[in-house]
């Protein structure tokens, strides 16, 4: 019978902590992806923003992995975490009071003077444990430790996205200045032109017409130049406040992005980006958390059993209060089953279920756009590479145009409106290769991102057994 008893308790026992669910079936993991880059290296590296070969994004992201305030914020919240699987962990430990206490036996005027010695003084020490045998605490503190856990990916994936968010603002304000330098060059070629056109105009060869439609030109590069301007102020602003930084008198050395390369690496396989992203190990360690949660409210259901003990010292004088004779102690044990509670214990398990449903799919969404986020990075990195080449060759014959139309136009072969429409040719594609050299950079920030920024999930963090060992 007890061979029974010991069998049916070991098999309790061992149903206390269930494995956390699987959250992604097989049709839920592509095969490859269809952008892969061909002869890049597999996965950057945790610096991979050194790839660009430019020091100073280098110096702004170490200044921003210091004194970043979402960072901080990430930090602290692990911090919390952290102390909260604590205050679980205490209870799978016996909780222990002192208490100290002295009366005077209730006399009170003569009969206190007559009988000096009637109070009593009393130390005494107490102990209660509770018996986690089906492990309710145990779940409690493993939802800890995961949550603790999800904390610590949350900060990480923070990191990784403020440090892409600096390598794009920066990028972004060297984009602005190049431009800005387009349409200032812009703004002298137009110069240029009225001059002519002023001394043609004097001459009696041209018209007003041909001056007025130059001068309305020149405003409106003005105009875009001043919108450009504010961009590049706002982009500083941002770029200081990501550094922790306040925005006041902020600024950084370089003016384009001609000194700026163009890392390339590739993504690997589908499977392993489950383990090279932040984000994914979070929704991992919330789903095993939840889990856990799972089973705590099913272990409520179980008997609780509690152990409790006091002892101490009872005198009518402090000197001998610590005397043998002057001991007490005693002991106990109690068993508490919830016979009706109005359906709580049911609710709670059902809601630990609702809730574990939820990190299922919160899991299995995040997967999805892990692998999408790939797939988009690595076409942007493509397509935008593509079109820069194109919009290079653009630049130089309509660069061809804009000469030889000026040239005819000063001959009096040509007309102003042949001249500004190659002229806004050339500068309209020159805008246009300064901002598709930018979408490229940052399409290489996002592809870094996607795949994890170098990081990656350690095997003992993992409960997705499905997951390729990295």
């Amino acid at each position: 019978m007890n061979k029974v008893f010991l069998a049916a308790l070991a098999l309790l026992l061992a149903g206390c902590a269930s494995p956390v669910p699987q959250a992604l079936p097989p049709q839920m993991l592509p095969e490859k992806f269809t952008a892969a880059a061909p002869d890049a290296p597999l996965w950057p590296v945790q610096d991979w923003w050194q790839g660009f070969g430019d020091s100073e994004l280098s110096t702004l992201i170490a200044a921003a992995q210091a004194g970043n305030r979402d960072i901080a914020i990430a930090a602290a919240r692990v911090d919390q975490a952290q102390a909260l699987a604590g205050v679980q962990r205490s209870a799978l430990f016996p909780q222990l009071g002192l208490g100290a206490d002295g009366n005077d036996g209730g006399c009170s005027g003569q009969s206190c003077r007559s009988f000096p010695g009637s109070g009593t003084l009393g130390l005494n020490v107490s102990a209660s444990y509770a018996l986690d045998l089906w492990g309710q605490n145990r779940n409690n503190l493993r939802a800890a430790n995961e949550q603790w856990k999800s904390a610590r990916f949350g900060g990480q994936a923070v990191a990784l996205s403020v440090t892409g968010d600096v390598a794009r603002q920066y990028l972004s304000i060297l984009s602005l200045r190049r431009r800005m330098a387009i349409a200032r060059e812009n703004i002298a070629a137009i110069e240029a032109i009225l001059t002519v056109i002023n001394l043609r105009v004097k001459a009696g060869a041209a018209s007003h017409l041909d001056l007025a439609r130059e001068e309305a030109q020149i405003e409106s590069v003005n105009a875009q130049l001043a919108a450009l301007q504010t961009q590049e102020k706002q982009g500083l602003n941002a770029l200081a406040v990501l550094l922790g930084r306040p925005p006041q008198d902020f600024d950084i050395t370089p003016q384009n992005l001609d000194g700026v390369q163009a890392p390339v690496v590739a993504a690997g396989l589908p499977s392993e980006r489950l383990l090279r992203r932040p984000d994914i190990a979070k929704a991992e360690a919330d789903l095993a958390a939840a889990h856990a949660n799972l089973d705590a409210a099913r272990a409520a259901f179980l008997p609780q059993v509690t152990l409790t003990g006091s002892g101490g010292f009872v005198s009518a004088a402090l000197g001998t209060l610590v005397q043998g004779s002057n001991f007490g102690f005693g002991y106990g044990a109690g068993l508490l089953q919830t016979l009706f509670d109005g359906g709580r214990l049911a609710s709670q398990k059902d809601l630990a279920r609702a809730v574990q449903e939820e990190y299922v799919a919160t899991y299995q969404r995040t997967a999805l756009r892990a692998f999408a986020d790939v797939e988009n990075a690595l076409t942007q990195v493509a397509n935008t590479s593509r079109a820069e080449g194109h919009l290079r060759r653009t630049v130089e014959a309509a660069r061809k145009a804009f000469e030889i139309s000026e040239l005819q136009y000063r001959q009096g072969a040509a007309d102003l409106l042949s001249v500004l429409q190659a002229q806004q040719t050339l500068f309209s594609a020159e805008d246009q290769v300064a901002q598709t050299v930018l979408a490229n950079r940052q399409a290489i920030v996002h592809l870094f991102e996607a795949l994890g920024g170098g990081w990656q999930e350690m095997p003992d963090d993992r409960t997705q057994a499905g997951l390729q060992q990295g």
